[in-house]
């Protein structure tokens, strides 16, 4: 069984940093951070973290210091956020200025009592496969110009997203594909799904392609309109649909740990999520290359 799983990732050159991967969703949900709820200290922490790696990897943005602020109401809380943050990177591309959204959000429920909800899977893991992405494409440039977005305030109502969509720094029709990651680390049958085939069906001939015999195994689904386990609008990606920009959400079921205090860095699946974060970049790869010649 280990080679099983060992095996698929081993026959192919690697492209991202795995060890920079594995500590940056270590980090990000360590205690330090103390579940990244919007407004915190972990959270302000986690914003500084995504900021000096955007630095480092020199990329460029359309926002002081990569920071689209934003306010909103939660009315649960019965509460105004002030100055939540998107971090927003930017690479120009080679041969178009049609743009590839690359998207996480960064947040997490944060803490109730001496429980910390580190959202290590929810959704560190999409944050570090943003960061690991960006690193890539720093240092090989894309076809497509590229933003790449760690969103606010998901868990309050997909707010970071509203607020990039509504304040987005190009004409948004310029976006032809928006990739949101949103719990990628594990899963018990070794699946990850792709949703937003059933609206865009011409994605899929190009991801099934990309992950024909790959570990984790792509599985599409959950995007069937008024069928149960529908995820059209279940994380951040949904303010691109409703905007009629096609989407690939990946992402895993809901496990034991959603939501809890027990979704922890130790209980990722670390060859999953590298393998996962390796499938994704390969996929955004063809349609960098695909969507230029349409």
């Amino acid at each position: 069984m280990l080679f099983f799983l060992i095996a698929p990732l081993g026959l192919r050159a690697q492209k991202i940093d795995q060890n920079k991967l594995l500590n940056d969703i270590e980090y990000l949900s360590s205690d330090e951070l103390g579940g990244r709820k919007p407004l915190s200290e972990g959270s302000i922490k986690a914003r500084k973290f995504i900021q000096e790696r955007y630095w480092e990897l020199k990329l460029r943005t359309q926002y002081p210091d990569f920071t689209q602020y934003f306010d909103f109401h939660n009315q649960r809380e019965g509460r105004l956020y002030e100055k939540a943050a998107n971090i927003v990177g930017f690479i120009g591309g080679k041969e178009t200025e049609k743009l590839i959204v690359v998207m996480a959000h960064y947040d997490h429920i944060g803490t109730n009592g001496e429980m910390i909800f580190n959202g290590a899977d929810d959704n560190a893991s999409g944050t570090g496969g943003v960061l690991a992405l960006a690193e890539y494409f720093s240092n090989n440039r894309p076809n497509h110009s590229m933003l790449f977005v760690a969103l606010d305030a998901e868990e309050m109502g997909h707010q970071g997203a509203k607020k990039l969509v509504d304040d987005f720094p190009f004409p948004i029709g310029q976006t032809v594909l928006n990739i949101n990651m949103d719990m990628i680390s594990r899963n018990v049958d070794g699946e990850i799904y792709a949703v937003g085939t059933y609206h865009y069906p011409q994605l899929k001939p190009t991801a099934e392609r990309v992950a024909a015999g790959r570990f984790p195994k792509l599985v599409f689904g959950h995007d069937v309109p008024d069928q149960p386990g529908d995820w059209t609008y279940a994380s951040d990606h949904s303010q691109f649909h409703k905007n009629g920009i096609p989407f690939l959400y990946f992402g895993v079921e809901d496990h034991e740990d959603y939501h809890k205090e027990t979704d922890t860095f130790e209980r990722i699946q670390p060859l999953f999520y590298v393998g996962a974060v390796e499938l994704i970049l390969d996929i955004i790869l063809a349609f960098d290359q695909e969507l230029v010649k349409d």
